[in-house]
Parts: C-alpha cells; structure tokens; sequence
C-alpha cells in the first residue's frame, strides 16, 4: 500500500490551506484507493465508517425510492469529498454511493478521524467547518433541484386544460 503523506493531503481542495501538523494526523488514517466503474461503495442505512476525498472520477449518490427503485440525487465529482455520516450518531449512511466511472480517491478511516478530533479539539472544529460547508453547498444546490423539478412538473399538469 502507498503512503499517504501530508504533502498529498494538501493538493486536494477539502483540505487545502489545513494546518501542516492536522493534516500529518489525517495523514496516518488514510489510504490511497481505486474503484472501477459500477462499484457501489456504500447503501443507505448501512454503517458508516469511512470517508473519501475524490482525486479522479465521479460517484452517483443515489437513494431508494419506495416503488421507484433507486434515483439518483447527485454527482460527487473529482476535488469533492464524498460521506458525512461518519461523523454523525447513529452513523448511518443517509444515501447510497456508486462509482459513474473510474475512482482514485484518498479514503480515510472514520472512527480513526473521530478519534483524533476528540483528541485534538483544534482539528475537531476545522474538519466540522469544512464539513459543514460541504453540506450547506449540497443542500443548497438539492433545493435548487426540487424548486426546478417542482416547476416543470407544476408547468406539466394545467387544470385549465382539464375542464
């Protein structure tokens, strides 16, 4: 297995700017990994334990929908981190993942990372804020999505033409 150094950490934008001595702790939890196309890396509701920094590819996160099957609900693209849940009880994941193509990514261990942030509280607040910004661009762009989806189906169906 290659190691995963602090220099290497520092290239991917999640982490760019981070301190040299946080990134050396995230470093000794992370492992470099590849993923072929059509690798599903994780289920809605299964446990949570990891998280990856996207280096090349893209993964679809998709979810389960009743009488539908799967839909798929977003693109994590090359330079975005993919999974939260691991830092959150009951540490579940709330979507499932699969690679849309080839995958490199940094994979980082979650109760290892956990560990550290309770540890070292300084690493615990700037991985919570940079996580946290993650999540507010992505609900932000998901509630773009509904209010796009939600006019065309609302501009599809006319009651005026029902009468």
């Amino acid at each position: 297995m290659i190691e995963v150094t602090a220099e290497a950490l520092a290239t991917h934008s999640f982490l760019r700017d981070m301190s040299r001595d946080h990134l050396a702790v995230l470093a000794q939890a992370a492992s470099q990994v590849t993923f072929p196309a059509r690798y599903r890396l994780f289920e809605d509701g299964g446990g949570a334990s990891r998280f990856w920094l996207i280096r090349s590819g893209t993964v679809a996160l998709d979810l389960q929908v009743p009488g539908q099957g799967r839909m798929k609900i977003d693109t994590i693209r090359m330079d975005e981190l993919l999974g939260w849940s691991w830092l959150f009880p009951p540490y579940r994941w709330a979507f499932g993942a699969v690679s849309a193509s080839p995958v490199e990514a940094f994979q980082f261990d979650g109760p290892t990372v956990r560990a550290c942030c309770e540890s070292d509280p300084a690493l615990g607040y700037e991985l919570t804020r940079r996580l946290a910004r993650v999540v507010a661009k992505r609900l932000q762009a998901t509630r773009y999505r509904l209010i796009t989806t939600s006019s065309q189906t609302a501009s599809a169906f006319r009651p005026e033409e029902m009468s």
